[in-house]
């Protein structure tokens, strides 16, 4: 049974309404990346979870193992006239036509057979070794992320939030978090729901506590329920300033993954300084009716693969439309994929390795790892072999996206990494589904900002002016004013003493102009 002093520091009685989009918001704790705190960082990652197994055959479909796929899998199978070619090897399951789009653009890495050796087919226990980066045969009581953010902020969770991480570090969108950042003191997650916790130590503050287990304890959650008052106020005025442009995204309530990203956009959007969010989609564990008895193109596995599809396209296309996209790396994740072989109901039973998704701007596009090798007398039990362990893939997002050391990462996954070429350098190659502004690739950071603040962008040449203007629309200074030649520029600017606040920097550029918000401290 878990004790009271873990169950505290897990963050799981302490619930606060806190909702944007109508989506609840969990708060993982103010503690920071070392490498994340360089102003010239503010790389996002997002984690999608595919919770329960998801069916990583019939979702990046090996069509070069077509044959013996039909002879595992007939019940099931995606008709093979119905799949999207990505190429003349492997495509998609036919309702991820957004993810199709990403493909085309250069915006999606697929890397084959993902997972860990000795794969454990319990969803508690695979979701612990994914969570803790354990080897299969290993319990640890921490996350990966949990022993990065350790090494760094022991100290916590005493004097958080401060003027140097005003704001939390990761998000989860909905009313749990994961257990990736449980640390060796405390939870660095906090969960945030119901206001009810809030008053359940009422009267305590300001009061001398005993030196005893309950006066520690005591001390410890009016320390977190101070903290969620003042992320639940950061969290509703960045909200304010952030915006979505995307159409793409479903109606409001109807995806709720898509709900989660729209809400993930917004905040990046409004200024937020957060560089983790975790996003969830339940559903995956569909041992049945995972297809249509009569049509294996539609059931419980296609609906959970077009709400997928569609949020993530939505989700780019509301970064790129608002010239962020660049800033942003999305992965997929999934507890094991599903054994090869049918079950006899329409579904599959837990398996082994499954492909993982990394989208964005800045990933090598196309797949990573060879199809899997599917026999012609596959045994029932067999699920699909791991060759890429998910340990690599996130160790090398870590590094290369948000900058973390190599020793740092082979410590946090006892010397069992290796890195992957996931992250390459950022590609601005517009589609004529998106607007002119995406072709220049216009970005202010950090934000907020205090004393210095820095502008790129792409122009394809001609004058340009960049205003920093403060909220009643009068212009502050100007940044920039000239005729430049083709190119990317970086502009640097001393800020003057000027009111904390929301301002905006507005690039004019030709016929293209664009106007975002920023925050100043």
């Amino acid at each position: 049974m878990m004790k009271r002093r873990s169950f505290l520091r897990s963050g799981s009685i302490l619930s606060l309404p806190l909702a944007l989009n109508g989506v609840k918001v969990g708060v993982f704790s103010q503690t920071i990346f070392e490498e994340i705190i360089d102003p010239n960082n503010d790389r996002v990652f997002v984690l999608i979870q595919q919770n329960g197994g998801n069916d990583g055959l019939n979702t990046i479909i090996p069509i070069d193992q077509y044959d013996n796929l039909a002879n595992a899998r007939s019940d099931i199978l995606i008709p093979e006239n119905r799949i999207i070619k990505l190429t003349e090897q492997t495509g998609l399951h036919p309702v991820m036509t957004g993810v199709k789009e990403l493909y085309d653009q250069g915006m999606l890495n697929i890397i084959q057979s993902v997972g860990y050796p000795n794969q454990n087919r319990s969803h508690f226990r695979s979701t612990d070794i994914w969570n803790t980066g354990s080897a299969a045969q290993e319990v640890l009581a921490t996350g990966w992320i949990g022993r990065y953010l350790d090494s760094i902020h022991s100290g916590f969770p005493e004097d958080y939030p401060n003027s140097d991480f005003p704001h939390p570090v990761a998000i989860t969108l909905g009313p749990t978090v994961s257990e990736t950042c449980q640390g060796i003191a405390a939870n660095f997650s906090l969960a945030i729901n119901d206001p009810t916790s809030l008053s359940m130590i009422p009267g305590t503050e300001g009061q001398e506590l005993p030196d005893n287990p309950y006066g520690r304890e005591l001390t410890f959650l009016r320390q977190i329920l101070s903290q969620t008052n003042e992320y639940a106020e950061i969290l509703s005025g960045v909200a304010e300033m952030g915006t979505n442009l995307s159409p793409l995204y479903p109606e409001q309530g109807v995806n709720r993954l898509a709900d989660q990203l729209r809400t993930v956009a917004q905040l990046i959007s409004g200024g937020l300084q957060t560089r983790i969010y975790i996003v969830n989609i339940n559903g995956f564990d569909t041992h049945a009716n995972q297809t249509s008895a009569s049509n294996s193109t539609v059931g419980i596995h296609a609906n959970l693969l077009t709400d997928l599809s569609q949020a993530v396209h939505a989700f780019m296309d509301d970064l790129q439309r608002q010239g962020l996209d660049q800033r942003v790396i999305a992965a997929t994740r999934s507890e094991f994929g599903r054994k090869i072989v049918s079950n006899g109901s329409f579904g599959t039973d837990h398996g082994n390795a499954a492909p993982l998704l990394v989208f964005g701007s800045c990933v090598n596009p196309g797949m990573y790892g060879e199809n899997p090798t599917i026999g012609s007398n596959v045994d029932p039990s067999e699920g699909v072999e791991m060759k890429v362990d998910f340990r690599n893939v996130f160790g090398s997002i870590l590094i290369d996206w948000l900058g973390a050391s190599e020793t740092t990462v082979q410590s946090i996954f006892s010397n069992v990494f290796t890195k992957l070429p996931i992250v390459t350098a950022c590609s601005t190659t517009p589609t004529t589904e998106l607007p002119v502004e995406t072709a220049v690739s216009v970005r202010a950071f950090p934000n907020p900002f205090l004393d210095n603040l820095t502008v790129q962008f792409k122009t394809p040449g001609g004058p340009a002016q960049i205003n920093l203007i403060d909220a009643s629309g009068q212009r502050v200074a100007v940044l920039a004013d000239e005729n430049y030649a083709p190119g990317e520029y970086t502009i640097e600017y001393k800020v003057p003493d000027i009111p904390p606040g929301t301002y905006y920097y507005q690039f004019v550029n030709g016929d293209f102009s664009k106007t975002q918000s920023l925050l100043h401290f």
